[in-house]
């Protein structure tokens, strides 16, 4: 009875302490849970330079014992284990107190682009979250995608093109090396569209005329400096034509006459003077020849000294290049001056309209005035009397 007696009362005293022995355990696995590694932010995405260093940090809470991994999310490739880097001198890890472990990449590189995981060796299963870097790579021309300096015959159709890489893809802008407005020949038209700009990696150009001819100017921008330029001249190939402005020219005798031509052609062209469709006339004492280029465009100056009437006949500027010949025709005769006019030095006609060259007019006018004033006086006379 005795023995039954103690066996009861030690059950009873069993039961009360279950409810106590519960609360441990629970106690006990709340607090190993609230121990385990925690992340304690995300690590986020980023974007960083060609040739910088990108820095992403893992933050993590109670870490005890155990260890961080940083691996490359795509293939699983470890870089850093814990404090030490794994796979080359480019990666690295460091500590900023208290607890977030940053991963460091320098020199940054294109294929770097990409995510990354930060990983806690808990145990059954690893905790690990992932962030992602961008590469930022300034623009590149790809010269093997550009044209070079491009050669076409006038009226013909042309295309400048040009390519370049880099991140984000660069925006390809084409200007003028001499800041003139690009011509774009309007759709069905002989005008043209006048803009200081063309945005596109090619530029086509139809039916080139020879004001389009020059320097462009290929532009790549992606907002990662610095910008880069490539030039391409464009070539516009055809005869010459001559232009004279003055095609009839007078000139007392003893003056010094000069004589002009303009002349458009590409390629280069040989120009000179010749006299009555004979001989050519050479830069001397008796004449001076004298040129002025700019871009296809050339001005032809013949200035004859001490003009005699052995100067008087046609003259002529020819032009010639490897696609034709052009020339431009001049008449020079001798201006016979009256009393009145003897201080006059030369006179120009063209197109039917005589010019008088600078000269001292001061007795012509005097004249003029007596003249002027005396037919007035008859005038008076006549009217009241």
């Amino acid at each position: 009875m005795r023995i039954e007696r103690t066996c009861f009362w030690s059950m009873l005293q069993a039961l009360a302490l279950l409810p106590t022995m519960a609360l441990k355990d629970a106690q006990m696995t709340t607090k190993k849970f609230s121990e385990e590694p925690e992340f304690e932010r995300p690590i986020g995405n980023h974007t960083f330079f060609l040739g910088r260093e990108a820095v992403l940090g893992c933050a993590v809470t109670n870490l005890g014992k155990h260890k961080v991994g940083w691996l490359r999310a795509e293939d699983q490739t470890v870089l850093t284990m814990h404090d030490r880097a794994v796979l080359g001198a480019r990666y690295s890890v460091s500590l900023d107190a208290p607890r977030t472990w940053q991963l460091r990449i320098r020199p940054l590189r294109a294929e770097d682009r990409g995510c990354y995981m930060c990983q806690i060796n808990t145990q059954p299963n690893m905790k690990w979250q992932i962030g992602c870097i961008d590469v930022y790579v300034p623009p590149d021309i790809i010269s093997d995608d550009a044209s070079g300096d491009v050669s076409v015959q006038e009226l013909e159709n042309a295309t400048l093109t040009c390519k370049a890489t880099g991140h984000p893809p660069p925006k390809i802008t084409w200007r003028r090396e001499d800041h003139e407005p690009i011509l774009l020949k309007k759709p069905m038209s002989r005008d043209f569209d006048k803009v200081e700009n063309y945005v596109g990696s090619s530029l086509p150009l139809w039916r080139v005329d020879r004001r389009q001819m020059g320097a462009f100017l290929c532009i790549a921008s992606n907002d990662v400096p610095p910008a880069v330029s490539k030039r391409i001249t464009l070539l516009v190939n055809f005869a010459p034509t001559v232009k004279v402005p003055n095609q009839l020219l007078g000139a007392p005798l003893g003056t010094d006459v000069k004589l002009k031509c303009y002349v458009e052609a590409y390629p280069n062209t040989i120009n000179y003077w010749i006299k009555n469709r004979g001989e050519m006339l050479l830069d001397g004492p008796k004449y001076t020849i004298r040129e002025e280029k700019a871009s296809y465009k050339v001005s032809m100056w013949l200035t004859i000294r001490q003009f005699s009437r052995n100067d008087i006949g046609t003259y002529n500027c020819v032009s010639t290049n490897s696609l034709g010949k052009s020339e431009g025709t001049l008449r020079l005769y001798e201006i016979k001056l009256n009393s009145y006019q003897e201080d006059f030095n030369q006179i120009s006609v063209a197109g039917g309209l005589t010019e008088a060259a600078k000269g001292d007019t001061s007795n012509f006018l005097h004249s003029n005035r007596i003249f002027l004033c005396t037919l007035c006086l008859f005038a008076y006379l006549y009217m009241f009397t």
